[in-house]
């Protein structure tokens, strides 16, 4: 290809005519190789300008991370910290004890979390920088850049932050809070709901949508209802000491409480034969299959209870007023999740269609 352009470049300035001489030859060589040199060079220099834009080096900030550490210390980990018991749970959404359980955890297990030196000799950030700039996009929903004034790390670290906080929480205590319940598990439940009037009951059950603002558009088909809006289902079952032992959340299609039952895994355990054994006596008759407490949109199955709206007796009346109770329980761990936490948002505005 070149030789052709060179070639064309030739004949337009006539140099080329098809009949030349030895001499003539000698000449259109020189010229030749004059032009062709001319032309590596210019596209020699093109192509490392354009590598030495591309590999402009990122601009250093000096955050001064040894002084976040220290103020964060100072605010709440000292003996006599700046701010309360109380101020901590509320913006940490747990008390000391757990927040100090997962740093600990996270540092022995997690390299990302592990405190080391850099090439100069200087510490990196502390595992308590990194965890409370986790805690606090989860708990306020905020950007990832909104930690970097008071901790004192950057937008990129940040969310690095959050995403092997997350993944290791899982991995270190999920087989110990995210699991199905065992048979002791089970009979400590029963036991609870025989002692608030419900033999059988191990917790309720609910659903909620959660707006889904930042849905790729090539999405927003799948998980859009009839307010034309992307929203994603949350199916939860938790007891009244806020363990919430299934969740199901994320299938697209317009899912409500009813139908998202078909997709959901709760009974799975029962249809396979691998739920574990129980037993309990109502009205003189013996049951093997607990039971949730629901609203009035599940099925009439065995294994759901629905409230009764419209009470003919007193003895009606006074199963609806106690059995509102657990029903609370349940919509109000969800607003805890939708609402106090803000778990959800936190995901979504930070998440990618790989995460």
């Amino acid at each position: 290809m070149l030789v052709i352009f060179c070639y064309e470049v030739y004949r337009s300035h006539g140099l080329y005519n098809g009949k030349m001489s030895s001499s003539s030859e000698d000449g259109l060589d020189e010229r030749l190789d004059e032009i062709f040199d001319d032309i590596c060079d210019d596209t020699i220099d093109n192509i490392i300008e354009a590598q030495t834009k591309k590999q402009k080096k990122r601009a250093y900030i000096e955050r001064n991370r040894e002084a976040g550490h220290n103020r964060l210390w100072n605010d709440y980990f000292t003996e006599h910290p700046t701010y309360e018991e109380h101020l901590f749970r509320r913006r940490f959404r747990m008390n000391k004890e757990l927040f100090m359980r997962i740093v600990y955890a996270l540092s022995e297990n997690v390299p990302f979390f592990q405190q080391r030196r850099d090439a100069t000799g200087r510490f990196g950030l502390s595992a308590l920088q990194k965890c409370t700039a986790a805690l606090r996009m989860l708990a306020y929903g905020s950007a990832a850049d909104a930690v970097d004034e008071y901790l004192r790390l950057g937008e990129t670290t940040a969310l690095s932050c959050l995403h092997h906080f997350t993944h290791g929480v899982v991995h270190l205590f999920g087989d110990d809070y995210l699991r199905r319940p065992t048979a002791e598990d089970l009979q400590r439940l029963l036991d609870i709901g025989e002692k608030r009037g419900f033999p059988g009951m191990v917790g309720s059950i609910d659903c909620m949508h959660w707006e889904w603002k930042n849905c790729p558009t090539s999405w927003k088909g799948q998980y859009a209802r009839g307010s034309n809006k992307p929203t994603i289902v949350l199916e939860a079952v938790a007891s009244q000491d806020l363990w919430i032992w299934h969740a199901f959340f994320g299938p697209p299609g317009t899912l409500n409480d009813l139908n998202v039952l078909d997709r959901s895994p709760v009974f799975y355990d029962i249809i396979e034969g691998r739920a574990p054994r129980l037993e309990y006596v109502v009205n003189g008759h013996k049951y093997k299959f607990a039971y949730y407490l629901t609203d009035g949109i599940y099925p009439k199955w065995s294994t759901f209870i629905q409230s009764i709206t419209r009470p003919q007796c007193e003895k009606r009346g006074y199963l609806l007023k106690d059995k509102n109770q657990p029903e609370k329980i349940s919509s109000g761990h969800l607003a805890f999740c939708k609402l106090d936490l803000r778990l959800l948002k936190t995901r979504l505005l930070h998440g990618t269609k790989k995460r």
